[in-house]
C-alpha cells in the first residue's frame, strides 16, 4: 500500500522521462570519452562523479526545459503527443521549475567538485540549446539542427575541462566531430517522421526540400564527419588502433 501523500512510481518516470534519459546516456558518454583522453587513461573517481553527477544534472535540466518550450508542437506530433506535459500527467510550470532546479544543481557541482569553466560550459549548453536551438532556429530555419547540434557537442568540452582546467585542441576535434555527426543523425530520423514535422510546422529540412536533396546534404555532412574524424589522428592525440577504426566505421557510415 503507498504511503499517503507520496509520489507513485508512474509520477516520478513521468519526471524521469522529462529528462530524456537516453539522450543524458550519450552525451555523459562522449564526456566521459573526453575526460579519458585528457586524462591518458581511466579519470579518477572524485574527477569522474562530478561530471557524471553534473553532466547528468545540465543535461536532463536542458530537456525538461525543451519539454516546457516544445509543449504546443509534442501535443501535434504523434511521436511526441503522448509525452508528460500533453499527456497532461505534468504541468508546464511543473517542468519548468524541475529543469531550472536541475540545470542549478548542475552548477553547483560542477563549479564546487570539477572547475568553474566545466561549470561554465555546461551552462553555456543549456542555454544554447534552449534559447538558440529550441525558442528560435528549430521554428524558424531548415538549418535549425545544424547550428543547433552544438549544444550536443558541448560535453567533450566539459569532460576536457573538467581534467585540464582548459579547453586543448583534442576537445575541439571531439567537439566538431559529434557537430557533424547530428545533422545526417537528425536528418535521418526527419525523413521518418516528415510528416509530423510538417503538422506541427516545424521546417526541418525534409519539410521544406525534397527527399533526395535531404538525403545530399546527409551524405555531404558525413563526408565532412568521416574526414575530420580521420584527421583527429593528425594532432598526435590517439594512435593507430583510432585511426583504423575511423577508417572502417566511417567508410561504413558513408556506405
Amino acid at each position: 500500500m503507498m504511503v499517503q501523500g507520496a509520489a507513485s512510481p508512474s509520477i516520478l518516470w513521468d519526471y524521469v522521462a522529462l529528462t530524456k534519459p537516453a539522450i543524458v546516456g550519450l552525451l555523459l558518454l562522449t564526456a566521459l570519452g573526453a575526460m579519458f583522453l585528457a586524462a591518458g587513461g581511466m579519470p579518477g573517481l572524485s574527477m569522474a562523479l562530478p561530471v557524471v553527477v553534473g553532466g547528468a544534472l545540465a543535461a536532463g535540466g536542458a530537456n525538461a526545459l525543451n519539454h516546457y518550450l516544445d509543449r504546443d508542437i509534442d501535443g501535434t506530433m504523434s511521436r511526441t503527443r503522448l509525452r508528460p506535459i500533453p499527456g497532461k500527467r505534468v504541468q508546464p510550470h511543473q517542468a519548468l521549475i524541475f529543469g531550472v532546479v536541475l540545470n542549478a544543481f548542475a552548477f553547483l557541482v560542477l563549479g564546487l567538485w570539477a572547475n568553474l569553466l566545466s561549470a561554465l560550459l555546461a551552462l553555456s549548453a543549456t542555454l544554447f540549446y534552449v534559447f538558440v536551438y529550441t525558442l528560435w532556429l528549430k521554428r524558424s530555419s531548415p538549418q535549425n539542427i545544424v547550428i543547433g547540434g552544438a549544444a550536443g557537442a558541448i560535453p567533450p568540452l566539459v569532460g576536457w575541462a573538467a581534467v585540464t582546467g582548459g579547453v586543448g585542441l583534442p576537445a575541439m576535434y571531439l567537439f566538431a566531430i559529434i557537430f557533424f555527426w547530428t545533422p545526417p543523425h537528425f536528418w535521418a530520423l526527419a525523413l521518418l517522421m516528415r510528416g509530423d514535422y510538417a503538422r506541427a510546422g516545424v521546417p526541418m529540412l525534409p519539410v521544406v526540400t525534397s527527399v533526395e536533396e535531404t538525403k545530399k546534404m546527409i551524405l555531404l555532412h558525413t563526408i565532412v564527419l568521416v574526414t575530420v574524424s580521420i584527421l583527429f589522428v593528425t594532432i598526435k592525440a590517439v594512435g593507430a588502433l583510432y585511426f583504423i577504426a575511423s577508417i572502417g566505421l566511417g567508410f561504413l557510415f558513408l556506405f
